[in-house]
């Protein structure tokens, strides 16, 4: 009967598990929730489109390569091309885009549990998977054409042949593959250079937590030898990947590009020489964004099993496992803090390796073994307890994650169509739009676009180059760029479309760009102020 019941149970956990990450494939058109306290996220209006740009381009235009504008899968290929090959099969839409993120969030799903299985029972791998099926956080991210998904999902890869390089016949050759993972990694998003204490300390604790001292290693390979082959097979491999696709852009004369993506990401820095503390504080509490209940709690576990040790079965600090989640998220806060630019969607990286370090340090708690410092009885009180508040979180989570899924809403989409729809019924010379959100706008509706703001030429450049007939802005014209855009045409205020939740951001409005009689250029700096309307503007909303 208890056999019984306990298959049941699982039976019952798992299918709870499934049914909550099916809700990732529903409405995939649908807006990211309106409403949500990551409402601030610049994600939903442009990284889709900006990191699909490549892929987009090259399905409908026959051109991957943009001259001048903004080309990021020159330094991020991984991406794009996977991208292209998603739109190879089902088209090129926001759907096929948000579909292969959706694809990494199920094979993150499965590399959760198989990295908490490295060192902790099955019920803890179940732990960590609900924690991550369940957030609303991760559901809202996760269904994102953004970066994210595919980062973590190589991250989790490498991290699980890490844990587990000992266990290989030929060390050396999994530290190669971790190296190849760390490069893709690198191709992937930059932030993943934040990332590689975590693998080496994986790396580090496989091989010695499997060759105490004393004892020599498999295939009688001294253990401080056997360690120094995997560091250059992990070292030189990701040398060797990485610098062949900065040889083969160099060879393209795309290194322009290639840097440009550091400028851009290069924030200002608060004044005066305490500002890493301030930065810290904010990257450090921005977690709470992941989960109010489930991110403390992560540090409690931590705590806990520390001030337990000696009732473990093995130090925690030690296990491979645990060691990597830790290094992954304090890397994660690192990099922003370095940047001093926190945004909610690069917590998503934080939040899986908080979910691996809860059901760790629960597993760690329970299963705890007599000590002369910790009794074992209260040890497993308190991982149980850590168990139920983790169970408690998730419950919370998962209520409003099904929320989420089954109100979904669709402004932006309708208004990038309803665009799409004014400019082929009221033709302005060239098919093209320019528009912070251009890209994103084209992913869903294949309207042809250039971006105002980012790009290896400044905007003026581009305008002479391409010659667009529209501008779309968000709620109000920014003078900088209005005054780029008056060195050649007069703008025209024609229609405006609501979409999404910012007040700051949440209209749409496009304008027609007149080219100046003759195909006159005004100069900048000729006396006139571009940057307020003109004679033959018709410009409506506030210019700040």
């Amino acid at each position: 009967m208890k056999q019984q019941l306990k298959f049941w149970a699982i039976g019952l956990w798992l299918a709870t598990i499934f049914a909550l990450a099916a809700l990732h494939t529903l409405h995939l058109r649908a807006d990211f929730p309106n409403g949500s306290p990551w409402w601030m996220d610049w994600a939903k209006y442009t990284d889709e489109g900006w990191w699909a740009n490549a892929a987009v381009r090259a399905h409908l235009f026959g051109h991957w390569y943009q001259r001048g504008d903004f080309n990021p899968a020159v330094a991020l290929p991984v991406w794009p091309a996977l991208a292209w090959l998603a739109f190879a099969v089902a088209g090129v839409s926001l759907q096929a885009a948000r579909g292969l993120a959706v694809l990494f969030f199920f094979a993150n799903l499965a590399l959760t549990y198989l990295l908490v299985r490295a060192s902790a029972p099955r019920w803890a791998g179940l732990v960590a998977v609900t924690l991550v099926a369940a957030n609303p956080f991760l559901y809202c991210f996760s269904r994102l054409a953004i970066l994210e998904p595919a980062l973590i999902t190589f991250t989790l890869a490498a991290l699980n042949v890490s844990v587990r390089i000992s266990r290989f016949r030929r060390p050396a050759w999994a530290a190669a593959t971790v190296g190849l993972l760390f490069a893709i990694m690198m191709l992937t998003k930059i932030m993943a250079i934040f990332l590689a204490p975590a693998l080496a300390w994986a790396m580090l604790m496989g091989l010695r937590n499997s060759h105490p001292a004393g004892q020599t290693p498999p295939a009688r390979i001294p253990a401080g030898r056997l360690l120094r082959r995997c560091a250059l097979a992990a070292l030189g491999t990701t040398a060797a990947v990485y610098g062949a696709w900065i040889a083969l852009i160099a060879y393209f004369g795309l290194l322009p590009d290639y840097r440009y993506l550091f400028f851009i990401n290069s924030y200002e820095k608060p004044p005066g020489f305490a500002w890493p503390l301030a930065s810290f504080w904010w990257s450090f509490h921005g977690a709470l964004w992941v989960d109010w209940v489930l991110v403390p709690l992560a540090g409690v576990a931590i705590l806990s099993a520390l001030a337990a040790w000696r009732a473990g079965r093995k130090t925690l600090a030690l296990d491979p496992a645990f060691g990597g989640a830790s290094w992954a998220a304090a890397g994660s806060i690192l990099f922003m803090t370095f940047q001093n630019h926190p945004q909610p969607r690069y917590y998503a990286v934080v939040a899986y390796f908080c979910f691996v370090m809860i059901a760790l340090g629960a597993a760690t708690l329970i299963t705890a073994e007599p000590g002369h410092r910790v009794p074992r009885l209260p040890a497993q009180r308190l991982g149980w307890s850590v168990a139920a508040v983790a169970f408690l979180g998730a419950s919370l989570d998962a209520v409003r994650t099904v929320s989420y899924a089954v109100h979904p809403q669709y402004t932006f989409v309708n208004t990038a169509v309803a665009l799409a729809g004014y400019v082929d019924a009221h033709p302005n010379g060239r098919r093209l739009l320019v528009s912070v959100s251009g890209d994103q706008i084209m992913l869903a509706t294949h309207l042809p676009a250039l971006c105002d703001d980012f790009g290896t030429e400044l905007l003026p450049a581009k305008l002479a180059r391409y010659k667009p007939g529209w501008y779309a802005a968000w709620n109000d014209l920014d003078p900088g760029t209005l005054q780029d855009l008056h060195t050649r045409y007069a703008l025209e205020q024609v229609a405006s479309f609501p979409a999404f939740d910012d007040k700051e951001r949440n209209v749409l409005v496009l304008f027609k760009l007149h080219p100046l009689p003759g195909g006159a250029v005004r100069a900048i700096d000729d006396g006139q102020d571009l940057t307020q309307p003109l004679p033959g503007d018709k410009i409506d909303v506030m210019i700040e």
